[in-house]
């Protein structure tokens, strides 16, 4: 039998701070709302707007983040606004392949967008989304919380990982494009290295790599050195734990979601506080756009979720310590992960100049791999001026980058 509290403090304290957090957050909370009510004399000076202000940013950082819809209900196709609704085409324990199905008779191009099982919800690439639905028809893995899934679903590793890939590949069939963000670039990269093997006839049509981690001794960032510094067991010790009992997957090892985010922040803690230093100020002065902006921001951003443990520390392991993919050692249960046999799928790779994440030359690492395509169906896209999450989201993403993804896809149709 396992004891449960084998290595389980984590969540526990976790768990106890957010529950002993729970009577601040009422009174902020009370507090926010008295202070901003029109009725209130004070909401009317710059003493009650600072108390509504600090109010809210005190209730924000001591709250969880539930996970945030996408919320995609419409599209605009050759100028015309059409509606677009949500569909679950295929249900797996650790995942759920999602199709935003659009209300128009042209038939664009499939395209399967990977998203990252790294501690946030694939709603992050709602941007992502949002860019390609005018042109293509769009499906995306919605990955399950790991806390969600019962324990009795059993394990889930990058092997499952790999075989879900496949599963949906072919489920879509064929003439299927794919596009992995970030971290899902190494198991899509395998999973199309089977696929084009077997010459199967769903083997994609192309694949976009958006700052992945294909070749981690490129440029190495600070997640990179992070992970490459210290030993497996290390990892397995120190921030695997087990889900408390309050949810579905009580018992179930994982790397908790917000372990992840804690990373994330300290990376650029300067930046997260002068970001909610902005947002106090913004409220304070009645910036309601932009206040508004800021909390459309840290709501997907706070909203984490767990990592099944077999899969985050095989992909520590395989990809950031042994760098098995370019060495052509990765395995995928039984059998090796040929790069040189992906001959029929065209590989777009694309990077962005700032990114500390994936640096610079680890994407780009899958086109010197992939010995077997033509020079014409390899392509880089260097995106200028942007950082990790710049490439897949906002401004320069919507005008720079998804035009190019398209286009490539579109000269491989």
């Amino acid at each position: 039998m396992i004891p449960y509290f084998e290595n389980s403090s984590l969540y526990h304290m976790k768990e106890m701070h957010h529950a002993g957090m729970a009577p601040i957050r009422m009174m902020a909370n009370a507090t926010k709302h008295m202070f901003s009510n029109p009725l209130h004399p004070m909401s009317y000076t710059g003493l009650g707007k600072q108390v509504a202000a600090a109010s809210e940013l005190l209730e924000r950082i001591t709250q969880s983040y539930p996970k945030p819809e996408f919320g995609l209900n419409t599209t605009e196709i050759s100028g015309k606004n059409i509606d677009v609704w949500e569909e679950v085409v295929l249900e797996k324990p650790f995942c759920k392949l999602l199709h935003f199905a659009r209300d128009t008779k042209r038939k664009d191009s499939k395209i399967l967008v990977v998203a990252p099982m790294s501690g946030h919800h694939a709603t992050l690439l709602r941007g992502t989304v949002e860019g390609l639905l005018p042109h293509h028809d769009v499906y995306i893995t919605d990955w399950t919380d790991a806390r969600e899934v019962p324990s009795f679903s059993g394990t889930f590793d990058l092997n499952d990982y790999i075989d879900y890939l496949i599963e949906f590949i072919c489920h879509i069939g064929e003439g299927v494009h794919t596009m992995a963000v970030c971290q899902p670039s190494v198991p899509l990269f395998a999973a199309v290295a089977l696929l084009n093997e077997k010459n199967h006839p769903c083997a994609p049509k192309t694949m976009t790599l958006m700052g992945g981690p294909i070749d981690t001794r490129k440029a190495p960032t600070q997640v990179n050195s992070f992970a490459k510094e210290r030993p497996i067991e290390w990892f397995e010790s120190n921030v695997v734990t087990r889900v408390p009992l309050n949810y579905p997957g009580f018992m179930r090892r994982v790397y908790p979601g917000f372990l992840q985010l804690t990373g994330f922040m300290t990376m650029n803690l300067e930046r997260h506080v002068g970001e909610h230093i902005k947002l106090f100020n913004h409220l304070v002065e009645g910036d309601g756009e932009s206040a508004t902006s800021h909390r459309k921001f840290y709501d997907e951003y706070l909203a984490v979720a767990d990592l099944p443990a077999e899969f985050y520390l095989q992909t520590v392991s395989e990809v950031f310590q042994k760098h098995s993919l370019p060495q052509g050692k990765l395995m995928h249960h039984d059998r090796r992960v040929r790069p040189d046999a992906i001959t029929k799928t065209a590989i777009l790779a694309i990077e962005g100049e700032l990114d500390d994440i994936s640096g610079v030359g680890q994407t780009k690492a899958a086109l010197d791999i992939a010995t077997g395509l033509k020079k014409a169906d390899k392509k880089y896209h260097l995106q200028a001026g942007v950082g990790h999450y710049g490439i897949f989201n906002g401004r320069k993403y919507r005008e720079l980058v998804r035009p190019v993804i398209t286009d490539w896809i579109e000269s491989h149709r």
